[in-house]
């Protein structure tokens, strides 16, 4: 399943003030399994861990140069949750973007909230 931005008139809209776009509900993603949304016209994979916390990092592959880390696998590394390239197995920490198999990469992450049992993205000039 790709996701798509949530339809405003279905769910709340994106909220200007605080930069926030509602996504999804929460209960369309699947624990430990990475969707690709459309976030202020930039492509972004969303996590939803055991926990029920959504993380959201870029859905480029900074190595593969491809929009593809919605693919990837997720786990977790010295007890990190991670992504993991499904093109070329690189491996990201899912909380600050870091490649932990080559310090050059990185990608970029994403704040994420869940109000009312609907998932939002915060746009990347909030994350830096």
């Amino acid at each position: 399943m790709t996701l798509t931005a949530v339809h405003p008139e279905t769910h709340a809209s994106t909220d200007s003030a605080t930069n926030w776009q509602p996504v999804c509900p929460l209960e369309a993603l699947e624990p430990l399994w990475a969707e690709a949304a459309l976030v202020d016209h930039e492509q972004v994979a969303v996590v939803r861990l055991p926990s029920d916390e959504v993380v959201a990092v870029s859905h480029w592959d900074p190595y593969a140069k491809a929009h593809v880390m919605a693919r990837g696998i997720v786990g977790s590394r010295g007890g990190r949750p991670t992504l993991t390239s499904p093109l070329h197995k690189q491996v990201y920490d899912l909380a600050t973007g870091e490649c932990l198999t080559d310090p050059a990469l990185r990608l970029a992450t994403f704040p994420v909230r869940v109000r009312n049992g609907i998932v939002a993205v915060g746009r990347h000039e909030q994350a830096a």
